[in-house]
């Protein structure tokens, strides 16, 4: 039987159990074309909140009745596709399902050999390739550079702090609760944490960045933005990555209020979405395993079990619970 998770209704604030329908139905087979791939890792990620909306977004929402997209890692059960052999493992958006037919487009062959399999969906991942992309081409950074990560702690944060430690820079992480900014510089190597729960941001920008600000990574927007935008430098560059702060909010979205510093200090503030540079992802998955296997990139996952969980588990993501990459299992690993 395949149990597969389906969006039944669109949110309004933080999702509940009642947005989700959970179905059980047989295994279908794959026909002249496809394959047939049984799911053991599910990625949960800030991003599938965004798409339950049924608004004008870089992908289309994911539709009333259809199984929730989602990263995926699998292993192929049956294949009539001349790319994939039966025991190939395989990560795609195979959406939160046990069981997925695949036709084989936007998925690829990963080898279990070089690092366990939860790295391809978080350091190996589309986290460490959004993270590398948006660190690398959108801000540039330069040795010697301050560069500072808000949601640090994160599954892409992790990961941006490592790379501008890589690059020489000195990274400042910004985190919810003392444990996590221990995290941040006793495993991650980042210069300073500043747990933004129990001090002032704005005290603590000026505490741990005494010259300013050349590169920000954000990944939470709202206040905390607004907040950074008083300490960049000339020519600063900052990434918008991510906004969970305004995800589940039920008010209007809030803006910088403090956007004119771009213009007095000639910043620049660029979005991206990863899916821009699939044509470039190889280049990022070689060099972070590079780096992976020189032990200057380190990962922690977070692994959670049973498919049925998964309304819950969800809202990891948005309470400060996880720590690293979310990642739901759902089936046995043979």
């Amino acid at each position: 039987m395949n149990t597969q998770i389906k969006l039944a209704s669109r949110p309004f604030g933080l999702p509940n159990r009642d947005n989700w329908q959970i179905e059980s139905n047989p295994v279908s087979q794959p026909g002249k074309g496809e394959m047939l791939v049984k799911i053991i890792y599910v990625s949960l990620d800030p991003a599938m909140r965004g798409w339950m909306n049924d608004a004008k977004s870089y992908i289309p929402p994911v539709q009333i009745g259809a199984v929730m997209r989602a990263g995926t890692i699998g292993q192929v059960v049956s294949s009539d596709l001349e790319k994939f052999s039966p025991g190939d493992f395989v990560v795609g958006n195979m959406g939160v399902q046990q069981y997925a037919l695949s036709d084989g487009k936007g998925v690829m062959k990963i080898q279990p050999g070089l690092a366990p399999l939860t790295a391809y969906l978080g350091v190996l991942g589309m986290t460490g390739i959004t993270a590398y992309f948006g660190l690398l081409d959108i801000c540039d950074p330069q040795p010697g550079e301050t560069v500072v990560v808000s949601g640090a702690a994160g599954a892409v944060g992790s990961v941006v702090g490592q790379i501008a430690k890589i690059k020489g820079c000195r990274a400042v992480g910004i985190a919810g609760g003392a444990e996590k900014c221990k995290y941040l510089i006793e495993e991650l190597g980042y210069d300073e944490a500043i747990d933004y729960k129990n001090e002032p941001l704005r005290a603590a920008l000026k505490r741990t960045c005494p010259n300013g600000i050349d590169v920000y990574f954000d990944n939470v927007g709202g206040e905390m933005l607004d907040t950074v935008l008083t300490r960049i430098n000339l020519k600063a560059r900052i990434s918008i990555c991510g906004a969970i702060s305004q995800y589940n909010s039920t008010e209007a979205v809030k803006g910088p209020a403090n956007y004119l510093s771009l213009l007095v200090n000639r910043a620049k503030m660029e979005g991206f979405i990863v899916f821009d540079y699939a044509k470039r992802y190889m280049e990022a998955i070689t060099q972070m395993a590079q780096w992976y296997s020189q032990g200057k990139l380190k990962s922690r996952e977070q692994i959670e079990e049973g498919i049925e969980n998964f309304p819950e588990v969800l809202l990891k993501l948005f309470s400060g619970e996880k720590k690293g990459k979310l990642i739901l299992q759902v089936n046995d690993l043979d």
